[in-house]
């Protein structure tokens, strides 16, 4: 039997889950879904520059499961954007525990 997920801590909620290509319809469009912990690690190491030990104590989760998330998230985005998909920003399978993520100026 697998061992169970761990909480994620996910500091960021985003108001916008969903991007497409303008002027082309969504029926016209493959969807690639790309999950909230996938975008929280990408926030923590590509945006606010942590690294993935530090981004992983952020999201309780261990490093290589970091550079997991980094993995497939930058390569659904990397693809998403070559051939002009959408972008789906969804709950994953692992329990997710929302804070407030203080944004430094």
């Amino acid at each position: 039997m697998p061992r169970p997920f761990r909480g994620r801590k996910i500091g960021y909620r985003q108001e916008v889950d969903f991007y497409k290509p303008a002027g082309v319809r969504l029926s016209c469009l493959t969807v690639t879904e790309i999950k909230i912990d996938e975008m929280e690690a990408i926030r923590l190491v590509d945006m606010d520059g942590c690294d993935q030990k530090e981004a992983a104590l952020q999201m309780n989760v261990s490093q290589s499961t970091i550079a997991r998330l980094l993995e497939t998230g930058r390569r659904k985005i990397a693809t998403a954007l070559v051939e002009g998909q959408a972008i789906a920003i969804r709950p994953g399978s692992a329990p997710l525990e929302f804070y407030r993520h203080k944004r430094e100026e």
